[in-house]
């Protein structure tokens, strides 16, 4: 992955909000490093706001973290009053005279003087999050899938072979497919994501090692999509699939047409127990700031939702938090968010 996909070189300089317990934090911050000739910038409490002083203050190259922290920089506030002449960015031509960018760089901006290479990992990234990223650094963050049996990325994209949405082809090395109810490889079309490659996990007298390893393919327990050119569309993982009236339904995909709506800064999607339907779609839905919860626009994001997908996959229920639950990587939490339903709420 590092080498065909980031391309480092002696003298760069990793991050990772992950920690390297996690194979994408031990990758990023130790692995890469050492077999490039490169640097690595550790910090203790990666929240947004920490990795871009960290990123200015060691010259960070290649960023590595989840969505929710690249959407939370994106709404960094000015650090000083200077004049943005002098930024080298992917973004400095572009920014020039913006009255927002003159009147003070931002710690963004900061930042993007050495960042090259932008990484995501541990949950889907939606559309919406990288176009607004791209157009506002320049850079292109490169998605991907990994899991720590299968030790790092095996599933990624750069540059313009980018399509975003999607995760990408199998890394260079890796052969991925997807697998149907009875463990039999499809061509394209929906189904279970499996993967072979140098990399593997052998669990000893262990029933995982009979679920995760079935035929010689690594079963990552994530449900895609494969299109006719060969790119992988991440759905849902295979437990968090809801199935409404006889349908299937991803939740990312509905997160990513609300995500898509100015008042949302954050969401998540479960299926919650229906008598009519089987389950019902519901969204948790954190407000962006100077926006207000009201059942008016509750009725907005449903509609705006019905308009961008499936009318079918809209949120039937939608509920206003202050926050979601994550882990310490910064992956959304849907079982705490199931747990949290009680059979009245149902």
């Amino acid at each position: 992955f590092a080498r065909h996909l980031v391309a480092p070189k002696p003298g760069d300089v990793f991050m990772t909000s992950a920690p390297m317990a996690f194979t994408f934090g031990l990758g990023i911050t130790l692995l890469f490093p050492l077999r490039f000739g490169a640097a690595a910038a550790t910090i203790e409490q990666a929240t947004p706001e920490k990795m871009l002083e960290c990123i200015a203050k060691h010259g960070v190259t290649h960023l590595g973290t989840a969505p929710t922290a690249y959407k939370t920089m994106l709404s960094n506030g000015p650090v000083r009053p200077e004049p943005v002449e002098g930024l080298s960015s992917p973004s400095a031509e572009k920014h020039k005279g913006s009255p927002s960018i003159s009147s003070g760089r931002t710690a963004l901006d900061e930042a993007l003087q050495t960042l090259r290479t932008c990484i995501s990992a541990g949950e889907h990234l939606p559309e919406a999050t990288w176009r607004a990223w791209k157009d506002r650094t320049g850079i292109a963050i490169i998605d991907g899938i990994g899991s720590t049996e299968m030790m790092h990325i095996f599933i990624s994209a750069a540059g313009e072979d980018i399509r975003p949405g999607s995760t990408g082809k199998a890394v260079p090395g890796y052969t991925a497919t997807l697998l149907d109810a009875d463990g039999n490889p499809l061509d394209d079309g929906i189904g279970r994501l499996a993967v072979k490659g140098p990399t593997g996990c052998r669990y000893l007298d262990d029933e995982r090692q009979r679920d995760y390893v079935q035929n010689g393919w690594n079963v990552t327990g994530d449900t895609y999509r494969k299109d006719a050119d060969g790119y992988f569309w991440y759905l849902a993982r295979s437990d968090d699939m809801i199935v409404s009236s006889g349908y299937n339904i991803g939740a990312p995909e509905v997160e990513s047409a609300l995500l898509a709506h100015p008042a949302v800064a954050e969401c998540a999607v479960i299926g919650v127990p229906c008598p009519e339907r089987g389950q019902k779609v519901k969204a948790f839905v954190v407000l962006a700031e100077g926006q207000a919860a009201s059942a008016e626009l509750v009725a907005e994001l449903q509609r705006h939702a019905k308009e961008a997908i499936a009318p079918y996959k809209y949120p039937r229920e939608i509920e206003f938090v202050d926050s979601l639950p994550r882990t310490a990587t910064g992956k959304l939490r849907r079982s705490e968010l199931r747990q949290r339903q009680s059979p009245q709420a149902a």
